[in-house]
């Protein structure tokens, strides 16, 4: 069967940096660190005390007020990133049919703060077996599709996908398949997290996974540095319309750009370490470049996973050696990570909305904090260290690897 094509037609986002598109993308540009000392909980006595926290975020401007408490954070965060989104695309919701209008979301941990508050309030009450009704609905991490299809009455496919860091890139690759066959003419994709509580602040600490920089949070995201010592938990929503080109072009849409393919691979190697070779990420990477019908050299610009670990960073870029050749060395190269910290879930929709900017404006975000490189890392890579850089993009991808070995990359495409 022929395959349609799929285009990027809405864009929305509630970051670290920025509560809107257009402000996430002129902080990231100038190389903003979105880290400051934790508020959502008092973290004194945790070894890491700062995060990338959402800023000045009030639900009531996109959700009503008795809904908020039935809410989650993320699920917030989700729904307000699809408000800008569906805004942005200029959808009329009346105009489309509602059986091949979905929403596949991502999230690898849902509403890690809802269990927190239900548990301690069940533990301190002496045991006594009381949850709250909006307990359930607000955990799971399937309730941001289900929420904003109810708000859109998107009657499609719905359903959201979990798999670690790679989860949102997992769902944009979805609804690309979805369009892609004709199973849907538009679908909200996106992702969103909000762990940035004392569970996930301190689960991933006990793994020595995240950084210990108290003193100066907002340098403590540093991919490819010699003195990183973990990535920097961050939270927020991005949300991205996909759209079927026919339809879009049929109603008059303002294209981004196309989405050109997706490639999934599995580590099968270790829980949460990647493959030292970076085996996993290298196949992922040619899945996507097949699946786009391209070759690498078409390649210009890669928005890696880049999280500001020991063994991640050096991994990745051996993986781009690996399926690059001589090209990698003209390849831009940047982790954006740097100042948005990691959104987990949410990574490769945040990842996703850099690279469809980059190619909007023909610029690479940078790489903050990089000011001595590691040095097992091939000193002829582009990293685009600490400073933008302004360059034609016509291809560009974005890598997410999760725990459990999971890998996905998704390739976006100026529009010819």
């Amino acid at each position: 069967m022929e395959l349609k094509r799929v285009v990027v037609t809405g864009l929305g986002a509630i970051t670290p940096i920025g509560n809107s598109v257009d402000e996430f993308w002129g902080n990231l540009i100038a190389g903003k660190s979105g880290a400051a000392p934790i508020t959502h909980f008092d973290a004194t006595n945790f070894k890491t005390r700062f995060a990338c926290e959402v800023k000045n975020f009030n639900p009531e401007l996109y959700i009503d007020k008795k809904e908020v408490k039935r809410l989650d954070p993320f699920a917030q965060y989700a729904l307000a990133a699809a408000d800008e989104a569906m805004k942005n695309s200029g959808i009329d919701v009346n105009a489309v049919n509602p059986d091949k209008a979905g929403v596949i979301w991502g999230s690898g941990i849902g509403g890690i703060s809802s269990m927190e508050e239900e548990m301690g309030d069940y533990i301190k009450g002496g045991r006594i077996p009381k949850f709250g009704p909006f307990f359930i609905p607000k955990m799971i991490s399937d309730i941001a599709a289900g929420h904003i299809s109810m708000k859109y009455g998107f009657r499609g496919p719905n359903f959201t996908t979990v798999s670690a860091c790679a989860s949102s890139t997992n769902a944009l690759i979805d609804a690309f398949m979805y369009i892609r066959l004709g199973k849907a003419d538009i679908i909200i994709s996106g992702g969103s997290e909000a762990s940035i509580y004392e569970s996930g602040v301190g689960g991933f600490s006990s793994m020595r996974a995240i950084s210990t920089r108290n003193e100066e949070p907002e340098r403590a995201s540093r991919p490819f540095d010699k003195d990183r010592d973990g990535f920097v938990i961050g939270e927020g929503g991005v949300c991205i319309i996909l759209e079927e080109y026919e339809h879009a072009k049929k109603r008059g849409a303002k294209i981004y750009c196309e989405v050109a393919g997706g490639g999934l691979s599995a580590d099968a190697y270790h829980l949460t370490a990647p493959h030292p070779e970076g085996l996993g990420a290298a196949r992922v990477m040619l899945n996507a470049i097949e699946d786009a019908e391209i070759t690498p050299e078409d390649l210009d610009y890669v928005n890696v996973h880049g999280t500001s670990t020991p063994l991640g960073d050096v991994a990745e870029l051996k993986a781009i050696i690996k399926v690059f050749g001589e090209h990698a060395y003209k390849l831009s190269i940047s982790s954006t990570k740097s100042m948005t910290g990691h959104l987990l879930g949410a990574a490769g929709a945040i990842e996703s909305l850099a690279c469809i900017k980059a190619i909007q404006f023909g610029i690479v975000p940078p790489t903050i904090n990089l000011e001595n490189r590691d040095p097992e890392i091939d000193p002829n890579l582009d990293l685009t260290p600490n400073v933008k850089k302004v360059r034609p993009i016509k291809y560009a991808l974005s890598n997410t690897f999760g725990f459990g070995g999971h890998n996905a990359s998704v390739i976006f495409k100026k529009l010819d």
